[in-house]
């Protein structure tokens, strides 16, 4: 997601937020402390509402970054990389780096989410039973009941919630195939997203509510995110049985470490012109140089600066080995900034691999349209 920053890790996780979390975070912390807690505890303070309103609203982000921690710990014991977890305006993701390695592994992880909310719901349940004061016991029955509502809206068996995740994976196992799990997970999602747009839209007009907007603000986000996995599932069938050796630029040109940029520009920048070079050392591969990062530096220094002083490291380039599946490539070039990867063979660089590839690639192995669906 653009426009998150890192505020932390936990369990050796990166944690973010989305500029859009403070956008929902105000707006909870106004609904309860100017309606839901007034209405319920009359008779307290202005002060003392927007105290409960804002203990509320953080406790609550702490139970969705706890669910999100969940799926992401899971995950790591099954094997998957974690790039981190978000808060945003519906909440959390956390975003894991390749494809699920198995249907058992998918249905763990997406399990793991709503245990704990369920975990959280009960113990806040249980607590607000105790005699406790009222603004505590009203703040408390509030997150027992949100973690539980939670729960249930993570259930729903629509793609790309926990519960489409659930309905996949247990295809996935039947049916041995991910592909058509994921459609026939997608076509769920669709299905429950164009009825809570249709019925936030029905809400909205005959009611005038704000709730019918986020109804169908709701359906929105899993008409989005269905027809991303769905596309996602096709665009790995697409490549199946390739490998990066099928995808690659072979013999791309490369540029010693050690070659000044001044040398760079007038040899290579003016004769050849690439996105993207590869720099070696020796033959051994030791990252990228950009051709428009030079652009940063003063011209007066090119001949003092060294290509290794102006690339981009090894360590933060998409690194990928010749015969490893190309379904790799979906998600380790579009989940980077760089969009260009290494290919190598037993540690020799034989390739370069762009966003361009992967695309030229899809388009020439999907099935061409059926007659009627083509434009004339």
């Amino acid at each position: 997601m653009n426009s998150t920053f890192r505020v932390g890790r936990l369990a050796g996780i990166d944690v973010g937020v989305n500029w859009t979390w403070f956008a929902i975070f105000g707006l909870i912390v106004w609904t309860l402390s100017q309606n839901i807690f007034p209405s319920q505890n009359p008779g307290l303070s202005d002060n003392t509402y927007l105290a409960m309103g804002a203990a509320a609203a953080l406790v609550f982000f702490a139970s969705l970054l706890a669910h999100e921690l969940g799926h992401a710990i899971q995950a790591r014991r099954d094997g998957m990389e974690i790039e981190g977890i978000t808060l945003w305006l519906l909440g959390g993701v956390a975003k894991f780096k390749g494809q699920f390695p198995s249907a058992g592994a998918e249905f763990r992880i997406a399990l793991a989410g709503p245990l704990v909310s369920l975990v959280l719901g009960v113990i806040f349940v249980l607590i607000g039973l105790a005699s406790l004061p009222q603004t505590i016991d009203a703040v408390v029955s509030w997150l027992g009941y949100i973690n539980i509502a939670l729960l249930v809206f993570n259930l729903v068996p629509a793609l790309p919630l926990d519960g489409g995740r659930l309905l996949r994976s247990t295809l996935w196992h039947f049916k041995r195939n991910y592909s058509s799990a994921t459609r026939l997970a997608a076509g769920i999602g669709r299905l429950f997203g164009y009825a809570l747009v249709a019925g936030g839209i029905g809400l909205t007009i005959l009611q005038g509510s704000l709730q019918g907007v986020w109804l169908a603000f709701i359906g929105w986000f899993l008409l989005r995110g269905s027809g991303a996995e769905a596309q996602y599932a096709a665009n790995t069938r697409s490549l199946d049985g390739l490998t990066f050796r099928d995808l690659m630029t072979p013999s791309p040109t490369t540029v010693d470490s050690n070659m000044t940029l001044g040398r760079f520009m007038s040899e290579f920048a003016t004769t050849q012109r690439h996105a993207t070079y590869p720099v070696v050392d020796g033959g051994t591969p030791l990252g990228l140089l950009i051709p428009r990062a030079i652009a940063q530096i003063p011209q007066s220094l090119w001949d003092r600066r060294t290509v290794r002083e102006c690339m981009l490291p090894i360590d933060r380039v998409p690194v990928f080995e010749a015969d490893a599946p190309a379904t790799d490539a979906l998600a380790g070039l579009t989940e980077t900034n760089v969009s260009r990867g290494l290919v190598l063979d037993r540690g020799e660089l034989v390739g370069l691999v762009s966003i361009n590839d992967l695309i030229r690639t899809l388009n020439g192995r999907r099935k061409p349209a059926p007659f009627w669906r083509r434009r004339r």
